[in-house]
C-alpha cells in the first residue's frame, strides 16, 4: 500500500495489481507453436497457447479470484 499522510484530502488508492502480457517475453514468434482449437481460440482471444493470458484483479470485491 502506498504511504498516505493523515492530512491527505484524497481517498487512498489501496493495493495496485497488474499483469505482464506474455508476448513481452517471447520476442520473435517461433514456428510450430501449440494452438488452441478454433472454438477454444475464440473464447481465449488468441490462437496460440503461449499468448493466452487470463487477467482478473485478485483484490476485487465479492470473493476469491478465479483461475481459468
Amino acid at each position: 500500500m502506498p504511504p498516505r499522510s493523515p492530512f491527505d484530502p484524497c481517498p487512498p488508492i489501496g493495493r495496485k495489481f497488474y499483469s505482464t502480457p506474455p508476448h513481452l517475453f517471447l520476442g520473435v514468434q517461433p514456428p510450430d507453436l501449440p494452438q488452441f482449437s478454433p472454438a477454444e481460440a475464440l473464447r481465449k482471444g488468441t490462437l496460440w497457447k503461449v499468448f493466452a493470458d487470463y487477467y482478473e484483479n485478485p483484490y476485487r470485491k465479492g470473493g476469491k479470484p478465479r483461475h481459468g
